[in-house]
């Protein structure tokens, strides 16, 4: 079982080629001023992110660089599955049909004109961390970046299903976008059970960081489902087909699924064994200091973000004798329910020599944050306590 069929491991190296590359906010002006038709297609962002693939486009957040409570745009990670789509905002159209009683098709303009709301959410790839499960297992070989907070604008998908009018029988939605695989690659297409979907916070984007939203994040319109792993969170939507059913595809009946019980490491595991990934797991990580930092003997600042899915992160330890004794974090003052929380301790460490240092979450159910993660054939929802070296010299 592999975590997506096309996925394909890059150098895992930033790379200069992509500093030429303009960044536009998601667009690039065709045509005449007076049309201001837009057409988006191969945009990058920045060259301080680490390229996993650059064809599709996966790339990595370095932990140093997520300092913030909101990732800027241009610091988000990418996860793509196929080569990014081209599509034209003023062709675009969102199609609802399936299990409803009025089926219908909405223009970009037409979206943006209903009632819309907006939340700061927490996404992150299911394969974060991907690289550090032994025996190492297939896939983007993601390390600790693939993961994000952003405030996104949009229509309530729940809104939108209920102009639909969704069918008692109706169980899941297909969720399809406008990329499409090479050659015999199976679509991709994934179900939301209807629950989630109804779930208030669950939305169809089209702002990110307030500011519409750019090509590799899914532009135009994009689904955000809080608290599930990235994959449900839809780019470049165009069509939501409501079933009894979860759809019979290769990323929902293979892919994105892990082992009902704890196996072995390198274990096979037959897919009828296995459930679909959703939830994130309890999980913190270390932004400040960075790995390997130097730092003059003094006041140390360790700080970093923890997050969870249908919960809320209770507190955050830390550890700098190798986990025999634990220090309880402050908390950050920013909050929503379905992003992470940053976490701060003053360290003053008595003398110079190289320590590690671990973080430890623990959520509003109790759940803490294990010292080995649980291994899975996909390498998915890798939670394991982070740690970085830190190296303490003298002035």
């Amino acid at each position: 079982m592999h975590s997506t069929v096309t996925a394909v491991k890059g150098a895992g190296t930033r790379r200069s080629f992509l500093a030429h590359v303009c960044r536009l906010g998601g667009a690039a002006l065709l045509g005449t001023a007076g049309s201001r038709e837009r057409a988006f297609g191969a945009q990058l962002p920045n060259d301080q992110l680490i390229i996993r693939s650059a064809r599709p486009e996966d790339l990595e957040t370095p932990p140093h660089l997520l300092t913030s409570w909101i990732t800027p745009t241009e610091l988000f990670y990418v996860r793509s599955h196929f080569y990014t789509p081209v599509i034209r905002e003023t062709e675009w159209k969102l199609v609802i049909d399936g299990d409803v009683d009025r089926p219908f098709e909405l223009s970009l303009g037409e979206l943006r004109r209903l009632p819309s709301t907006s939340a700061v959410v927490t996404l992150e790839c299911a394969g974060n961390g991907r690289a550090f499960f032994e025996p190492p297992v297939a896939g983007v070989q993601w390390e600790k970046g693939a993961v994000g907070t952003a405030e996104w604008q949009g229509v309530r998908l729940a809104d939108i299903l209920a102009r639909a009018g969704v069918r008692r029988t109706a169980r899941y939605l297909w969720l399809d976008g406008a990329d499409r695989g090479i050659d015999r690659a199976p679509d991709f297409i994934r179900s939301l059970p209807l629950e989630k979907a109804l779930d208030s916070t669950t939305l169809l984007a089209y702002q990110m960081n307030g500011e519409p939203l750019p090509v590799p994040h899914g532009f135009p319109v994009r689904v955000v489902v809080p608290g599930w792993e990235g994959a449900y969170s839809v780019k470049w939507l165009t069509h939501i087909r409501v079933s009894d059913s979860e759809h019979g595809g290769t990323f929902t009946q293979a892919g994105y699924r892990r082992p009902r019980r704890p196996v072995k490491p390198g274990t096979i595991v037959d897919a009828a064994d296995t459930v679909p990934v959703r939830e994130l797991p309890v999980k913190s990580l270390i932004t400040s200091v960075a790995h390997d930092a130097v730092v003059a003997l003094g006041v140390v600042r360790i700080a970093g973000f923890a997050w969870v899915g249908d919960a809320e992160i209770r507190r955050v330890d830390v550890s700098i004798d190798n986990g025999r004794t634990w220090e309880e974090t402050r908390l950050g003052r920013d909050r929503a329910p379905y992003a992470w929380r940053q976490f701060e301790y003053l360290w003053r460490p008595r003398e110079t020599g190289s320590y590690a240092v671990l973080s430890r979450a623990t959520d509003s159910r109790g759940r803490v944050q294990p010292i080995v993660a649980e291994w899975n054939p996909a390498g998915y929802l890798w939670n394991a306590v982070d740690q970085v070296r830190l190296n303490v010299r003298l002035e």
